[in-house]
């Protein structure tokens, strides 16, 4: 008995690229099975006629008309050699690599892949570097299960809720990293739904860990003062050094400083100078006037080429290893990394008694909520200090007093 073909072929106008179109997809039905694809060919929305499935732009509409005779003719092949067909042997068979992906590790490798190239034009893989590990989890939790992969139709609650408890369990996760994972998985359910390989997503139901208390590491007013008198003889190491520097007295993240051009510096009528620009991460606007320290270092870089940023700082996942190698050369107790120094900014702000809105205003955060976990870093500090006070004094209480 011959199969009961039909292909659709539609849009979605709620997926409009940056210039101005939208991808045409093909949903194959074949008894009742049905596969989606991609067709490659792109219109803008105002173009398609959804009655007739077709574009009004001639050269994009034969370019259809090709893809739809070209299905036609490989199933009328696939059913006469064959006897039989389904829409995803269909499917496969057409179009291989275009087609939407119907498993979670296989569309796991198919957005890691977009996400590599998007990394070659953001110039930066850090987004791409995070993906590939939490891939990598699925995948090991997916073995655990005697699974080489699962589609996406089988994915039940159990599964989030047991990824959940085998990151717990066996690698004695954070709540922060297993969230991470259930962010990764949820990304791929979202663009399966989003390709209309599922309808909803089963995880709904499944909640994220709560989240732990924020840990800002820094640095204190002594080790930031021995990475201020201690210059390094390699020229590359030097100009993270400046760069930390800088960033522990103004709080800019890598990202900003990266991207700090000479028209963010401005000076007041008192000839202060300071810096204005957007944060990348947050788009809040950060106003910083800048220490005498900081004004030091900016005179030895660019301040006038606005073609050019400031600092010719590299990638930050460049930069990695030469901020752990001067943490090394001072010989400091815990790694030094690069963000410890926003954090240094905003705790020894704190430590200062400026108040907690400036802070805000000159850090850039969107919640204020954000600043206030410094005070909390400098309470417990001070707890800390307080206990080993207390320590001293029992253990030589006829030397001591208070």
């Amino acid at each position: 008995m011959r199969s009961t073909f039909k292909l659709l072929f539609y849009i979605n106008r709620n997926k409009v690229k940056t210039d101005g179109t939208t991808a045409v997809t093909c949903r194959i039905s074949i008894d009742g099975k049905n596969s989606t694809l991609a067709t490659g060919i792109y219109c803008r929305p105002e173009e398609w006629n959804a009655k007739k499935g077709v574009i009004k732009s001639e050269r994009d509409n034969n370019r259809l008309t090709d893809f739809r005779r070209h299905l036609e003719e490989t199933y009328e092949h696939i059913l006469k050699e064959q006897g039989v067909v389904s829409s995803e042997l269909l499917k496969n068979t057409v179009v291989g690599v275009n087609s939407i992906p119907t498993m979670l590790l296989q569309a796991g490798e198919v957005e890691i892949e977009r996400l590599r190239i998007r990394s070659k034009e953001i110039n930066s893989n850090s987004t791409y570097r995070e993906s590939r590990l939490m891939q990598s989890n699925l995948q090991e939790f997916l073995c655990s299960r005697g699974m080489d992969d699962i589609a996406f139709a089988d994915i039940t609650e159990e599964f989030g809720e047991s990824l959940k408890i085998h990151l717990k369990t066996v690698y004695n996760r954070k709540s922060s990293y297993i969230n991470r994972n259930l962010t990764w998985l949820n990304r791929l359910i979202y663009i399966a739904i989003d390709q209309e390989v599922l309808r909803s997503n089963p995880l709904e139901d499944v909640r994220y860990e709560k989240k732990e208390p924020t840990n800002h590491r820094y640095i204190s007013k002594s080790d930031l003062k021995r990475i201020m008198e201690t210059p390094m003889i390699d020229q590359r190491l030097e100009l993270i050094r400046r760069a930390f520097i800088f960033s522990s007295l103004t709080g800019l993240a890598y990202v900003d400083m990266h991207r700090l051009y000479p028209h963010h510096i401005g000076k007041t009528a008192e000839g202060r100078l300071y810096i204005r620009k957007q944060r990348v991460k947050t788009n809040v606007e950060a106003f910083i006037p800048l220490h005498p320290i900081a004004e030091q270092i900016l005179s030895l870089y660019n301040t006038t080429d606005d073609s050019k940023p400031v600092f010719p700082l590299p990638v930050r996942d460049m930069i990695w290893y030469d901020i752990n190698q001067i943490g090394v050369t001072m010989e400091l107790k815990e790694n030094l990394s690069y963000h410890q120094s926003r954090h240094s900014f905003g705790t020894l702000l704190i430590s200062a008694g400026v108040s907690i809105e400036s802070i805000a205003k000159m850090m850039g955060h969107a919640n204020i909520a954000t600043t206030q976990g410094y005070a909390q870093v400098t309470d417990t500090k001070i707890s800390n200090d307080m206990d080993k006070l207390l320590t001293r004094r029992n253990e030589n209480s006829q030397s001591i007093t208070i």
